[in-house]
């Protein structure tokens, strides 16, 4: 397990670099560093691993080899879960002779970025099978404040997941088309005020 392998997970403002050893077809164990780390972190770790595992230890956007989120962005604990979430559910993830995710383990050493491998756990237990944490404090939250926070905090990353999954490439309409659209969508405004709007809040193109 000496030998690794570089990969990129692309992501809406550049991509989650990620190092990786063993078989890509072996059990998968995803490898979160801990905080102000990258993953190098398991560079001394995963040779002493069980072989025939496919660990893949990645950097948390801002880290190492990964691209930082654009100026004036905070760095929340969350934003982290996030990157676990769209690692985990990127292509070198998926059962071929399924078309599913498969169920991975995730290592976490002492404070892996504010505790992200045990909320992404605890909030995506289906895709876990086993969570290991090295030397890490325990999930900070009280009892009758947990499903209000799974559910809450679930829905923001699925729904922004979603969102960005929709994205295409901004439709070009003809100026009365774009007008007749900002009415439909905000049924309080006149047709003088959104053709006022419009002169800021619409680019024009060749083709519209």
């Amino acid at each position: 397990l000496g030998m690794f392998s570089e990969l990129k997970f692309p992501v809406p403002w550049g991509h989650v670099a990620a190092k990786a050893w063993g078989p890509s077809e072996g059990h998968p164990v995803l490898c979160l560093h801990g905080w102000l780390d990258n993953a190098n972190t398991f560079d001394k770790l995963i040779p002493l691993l069980p072989r025939g595992c496919y660990y893949v230890a990645m950097d948390f956007s801002g880290h190492g080899l990964s691209s930082h989120r654009p100026a004036g962005c905070p760095y929340h604990f969350l934003d982290y879960v996030t990157d676990v979430r769209r690692v985990a559910a990127g292509g070198y993830w998926k059962d071929p002779s399924r078309g599913c995710l498969w169920r991975g383990c995730c290592i976490g050493p002492a404070l892996s970025n504010k505790q992200a491998a045990l909320s992404f756990c605890f909030l995506y237990p289906e895709m876990v099978d086993k969570l290991i944490l090295l030397e890490s404090l325990g999930f900070l939250l009280a009892p009758e404040d947990t499903e209000a926070w799974l559910k809450s905090k679930r829905r923001v990353i699925d729904r922004l997941l979603s969102l960005e999954a929709k994205q295409q490439t901004p439709k070009a309409r003809s100026p009365e088309a774009a007008l007749q659209r900002l009415l439909e969508a905000n049924s309080h405004l006149t047709a003088e005020g959104g053709a006022i709007l419009l002169q800021r809040g619409a680019t024009e193109t060749p083709a519209g």
